[in-house]
């Protein structure tokens, strides 16, 4: 799906979002709530977050791991992360995104990723993160993850990747698999059918006793686990908790008791992205209770 030269291939299409030309720190606005995805993707099809996919963007020595997003179900990288890149970018990183595990087929078909297989969107991760690193000559990443994209990461990571990592940071993640729901309360086989990921995201899937096998949490590997008690997707959300001791494991109202933030909301929410910019850098203090 991504070619020979995925990264550079997205460069040279013209498929930054706006707002994604090199910029000086601070100079990008940071929205803390979720984008009209379908409004987003109508504006700028096929585009990327601001600050994210930057051709010119070079590592510093402050900051020498690029950061790659890896995106949710349904998701891509752009509506994923219009909080998360400009926030990083603000702070300095090099900040990469793939559209993974989309189905073959020109925009919008393009735009819908994570509805795959998720083991071939682990190959696709492989190939992006390749091409950061001959791009920006950094050694390593470090990787966050929402949802689904937690899984991707960390197979791709216990099946080869883990010398190519430094952290994997993963919002609301599920290692013990989710039963996925629709309104009425449950998810058909034909509605498994469409989204093959979901498939492979129910517990004892085929995709997570493997993950399990190879090994959640690499021991060269720094794990941090943010989850919300109101997970309304991941459910019950302790299906995130890790257990090994190069693993973090942080709930949102364990820092601020009042947090109401959702599965969704995590992708727009001042804590979690302030636990977040904590945990890439440790001279960054760590929020201590409730964030405006």
């Amino acid at each position: 799906m991504f070619g020979r030269s995925l990264l550079l291939t997205v460069l040279a299409a013209g498929l930054l979002g706006s707002g994604t030309a090199a910029a000086s720190p601070a100079t990008l606005p940071v929205p803390y709530e979720l984008p009209d995805t379908v409004a987003l993707e109508l504006e700028n099809p096929g585009g990327s977050a601001p600050g994210s996919n930057d051709p010119n963007c070079r590592p510093t020595p402050d900051k020498p791991n690029p950061v790659v997003l890896v995106h949710n179900t349904s998701g891509n990288r752009q509506v994923a992360w219009q909080t998360f890149s400009p926030l990083l970018a603000n702070a300095g990183y090099c900040v990469f995104a793939p559209t993974f595990g989309a189905f073959p087929g020109p925009w919008p078909v393009s735009a819908l990723g994570g509805m795959a297989p998720l083991e071939p969107s682990t190959h696709q991760l492989s190939a992006f993160v390749d091409e950061v690193l001959a791009h920006t000559g950094a050694e390593k990443v470090d990787i966050v993850g929402h949802s689904q994209g937690t899984l991707v990461a960390a197979r791709w990571i216990g099946d080869g990747g883990a010398g190519k990592v430094d952290r994997l940071v993963s919002l609301a993640p599920l290692w013990d698999g989710a039963t996925i729901v629709t309104s009425d309360g449950v998810m058909r086989d034909f509605e498994y059918a469409t989204c093959p990921a979901c498939a492979d995201m129910l517990p004892g899937s085929q995709f997570l006793e493997d993950l399990a096998a190879t090994g959640r949490f690499v021991e060269s590997v720094e794990y941090t686990n943010i989850l919300t008690a109101h997970d309304d997707v991941v459910e019950p959300y302790t299906s995130g908790l890790g257990e090994d001791p190069n693993v973090t494991d942080v709930v949102l109202q364990d820092v601020c008791s009042s947090a109401k933030t959702t599965h969704l909301e995590m992708l727009a929410d001042r804590l979690t992205t302030e636990l977040v910019l904590s945990t890439l850098d440790e001279t960054v203090p760590a929020p201590t209770g409730c964030v405006d």
